[in-house]
């Protein structure tokens, strides 16, 4: 798919029914070397409907829904944890074109979506910066969370852990850009392969990825995209998460080859992006689907 510059989180509210839903755009993270700290949003959304029931028990409204149920549960738990409010009963309906498990932040859709539907039902106000907060927490980092409520381009500062937030600089992302994702059918969930990282990276490989990111932050901020094309090896994450899934490498190159900007990994994956102009993005797309 296609995208310029993702929505931000927008929550709609029908007090008399007691039931909010909340469109959350996807986004793809890292951007290669930039790990734990670099979003960008995607014009793919989930949208997360929350309504309050007399029950106490969590429920989901459809059986495909149930499949988040231990995120949302947890979700939930932390925002009355913080809240003022008093817990109330809750149903959840997920929907949307988010694939979970693809490296497209469907974790951080679900969570953004239903915290910020929970702020609005019990009527706190919370900023974009205190939901950042508490989703990252849950997350246990930012680039998803971030890209999923601010939009844009973001660059999140955490410390002293990546589940600690700090604060967002958001870019907006030009119209003279397009995102080609490629999504295939497997699964990558992100803890299995956050386990085939190493506890350490040698100096050379921390240098050249810490390198790679400014540049392309640099590149996209001021949009000098031509330079984009010196941005097109991570050293980070991808050496150890791309030969796992079959056919990643190659999609990515075959993008490149058909005049694709950059290439990258999404998030954990299982799912590849090309950055290219708008003219060539069919050309892209076809490149990728065909590797």
């Amino acid at each position: 798919s296609g995208n310029r510059q993702g929505d931000q989180v927008s929550p709609r509210r029908n007090p008399a029914r007691e039931t909010v839903t909340v469109r959350v755009p996807g986004s793809t993270s890292n951007c290669g070397s930039g790990f734990d700290t670099l979003g960008l949003a995607l014009n793919l959304h989930n949208r997360i409907t929350l309504t309050r029931t007399t029950s106490d028990v969590l429920r989901p409204e459809r059986a495909g829904d149930a499949r988040a149920g231990e995120l949302v549960q947890a979700v939930v738990t932390e925002f009355f944890r913080e809240s003022k409010a008093a817990p109330f009963g809750l149903s959840y309906r997920i929907e949307g074109d988010v694939p979970p498990a693809r490296g497209l932040g469907s974790s951080a859709t679900i969570i953004v979506g239903v915290l910020a539907g929970l702020d609005a039902l019990a009527g706190e106000g919370r900023t974009r910066d205190q939901l950042a907060r508490v989703g990252t927490a849950i997350e246990g980092n930012p680039e998803n969370i971030c890209a999923g409520i601010f939009g844009g381009f973001t660059v999140s500062r955490w410390a002293p852990t990546a589940a600690d937030y700090g604060d967002t600089v958001r870019i907006p992302v030009s119209a003279d850009l397009a995102f080609v994702v490629a999504s295939p059918a497997t699964e990558m969930p992100t803890k299995q392969s956050r386990g085939v990282l190493p506890a350490t990276l040698a100096f050379h490989d921390a240098a050249r990825s810490v390198n790679a990111a400014a540049f392309l932050t640099a590149a996209l901020v001021t949009g000098d995209f031509e330079k984009l094309r010196l941005v097109r090896t991570d050293f980070m994450h991808e050496p150890y998460r791309l030969p796992r899934i079959p056919g990643a490498r190659e999609s990515i190159d075959r993008g490149i080859a058909a005049g694709a900007l950059t290439g990258w990994l999404s998030g954990s994956g299982s799912s590849v992006l090309c950055v290219t102009r708008p003219a060539l993005a069919t050309a892209v797309a076809a490149a990728l689907k065909a590797a």
